[in-house]
């Protein structure tokens, strides 16, 4: 039974997703025609585009996995589309918003969905095949929606069929992605290729949860260019790009993960909080996923990491000079763990010195690189961790 419905459920869930994907296809493909439009998810329709809040084009969104599929004057998925529409877009409006009808399916020679293309548009002979279908057709599915298009009227039918168009044998979803590549190929970094499209996919992926949880009304063109085109920028010679934010971090997986790295022991031998502590970890594990990500991409050096990474220990060694000082050669331990604890939380706050600053800024990766050093035993916090450290590889 599971797998019925399961099956049962994947072309529904490839529906959604294609509507999903094919928003941003619009939003490239027509973007720059439309500097004041903003497109939308499920807020007018499966797609909409709007101008100053009022909806202007609304898309209804149909895919199917067959490949040869054809939409006739009885298919469900046009009656259901228009019943969508007599419900939401007053079909008496002749002034109203335009609407489309994106299918993956072929209308059928001589049906009312050909007529209705634009190229080959015909509404005279349109509205006399809907009504003649909606006379003659039985299905229960579609019995409230004929119904309701033959209460329309004459007049009311005309303005309503005047406002429909029908882009058949639209792309499958999985034609989606390489039309989007097509689409920014003037913004595509070379030799970063697939990781910029990563990115966009992210971005746009992130708008549309937004949209669908309804945390935000839609996506202006001049906000959808501005990322663009900053995700664009993280790929020049001067930026590195983020391959891994942090809300794509299961913490408490991570933090059990690592708890036995050396690290995370140097935290525990000066007290460190414990949810600064999982914080710190997934700082760690950041930072070195991203360090990783750089240096398999080539967007970074092995020099330049070095380099970094001999900043860091400058700083941390005149800090950790002054807190030898301050505390003393005589200090007890409770001491020795309060003086540790500020100073990873001083070290923690800077910035991450000039090489942050000049290509990359999320503090992040100063602070988890400290992490990688100290899991290292190249730097500490506590007075005695050079002797501790030694100790802990020593155990068995």
């Amino acid at each position: 039974m599971a797998q019925t419905t399961a099956h049962n459920a994947a072309p529904s869930a490839l529906g959604y997703q294609h509507q999903t994907w094919w928003a941003l296809l619009e939003l490239l493909r027509l973007g720059d025609t439309r500097p004041d439009a903003a497109i939308s998810l499920e807020l007018f329709d499966d797609v909409s585009w709007a101008e100053n809040g009022t909806p202007t084009q609304l898309l209804q969104i149909k895919h199917h996995l067959q490949r040869q599929r054809t939409l006739t004057d009885s298919s469900v998925d046009l009656w259901s589309t228009l019943k969508v529409w007599m419900d939401t877009a007053v079909p008496t409006d002749p002034e109203g918003p335009q609407l489309l009808l994106i299918t993956t399916q072929t209308a059928a020679d001589g049906s009312a969905a050909a007529s209705l293309r634009s190229d080959t548009r015909d509404e005279v002979f349109a509205l006399e095949a809907l009504v003649m279908a909606a006379l003659d057709l039985e299905s229960a599915r579609t019995q409230q929606a004929r119904r309701d298009f033959l209460d329309l009227g004459t007049a009311d039918q005309q303005a309503f069929i005047s406002r429909i168009f029908v882009l058949d044998g639209s792309p499958r979803i999985d034609q989606v992605p390489k039309l989007v590549r097509s689409e920014l190929h003037w913004a595509l970094p070379r030799g970063h290729e697939d990781d910029y499209l990563a990115l966009v996919w992210r971005w746009w992926d992130e708008q549309a949860l937004a949209m669908l949880q309804g945390d935000q009304r839609s996506v202006d063109i001049g906000a959808a260019h501005a990322a663009i085109a900053g995700i664009r920028d993280k790929f020049t010679r001067s930026m590195l790009p983020t391959s891994m934010e942090l809300d794509e971090v299961d913490s408490d997986v991570i933090a059990a993960a690592h708890a036995d790295h050396a690290f995370v022991k140097q935290m525990s031998w000066v007290a460190y909080p414990p949810r600064n502590l999982q914080s710190a970890i997934v700082d760690y594990y950041r930072a070195h996923t991203q360090a990783t990500h750089w240096l398999d991409h080539a967007y970074l050096s092995r020099n330049e990491l070095i380099r970094f990474q001999r900043e860091l220990l400058d700083v941390w060694a005149c800090d950790f000079e002054w807190m030898e000082q301050e505390i003393g050669a005589h200090a007890d331990e409770a001491t020795k763990q309060q003086a540790g604890a500020r100073l990873l939380r001083q070290l923690m706050g800077r910035p991450g010195g000039p090489f942050l600053s000049r290509r990359y800024c999320d503090a992040y990766f100063g602070r988890g690189q400290h992490h990688i050093l100290a899991d290292e035993g190249r730097m500490g916090w506590h007075a005695d961790f050079q002797d501790r450290y030694d100790r802990l590889l020593a155990q068995p």
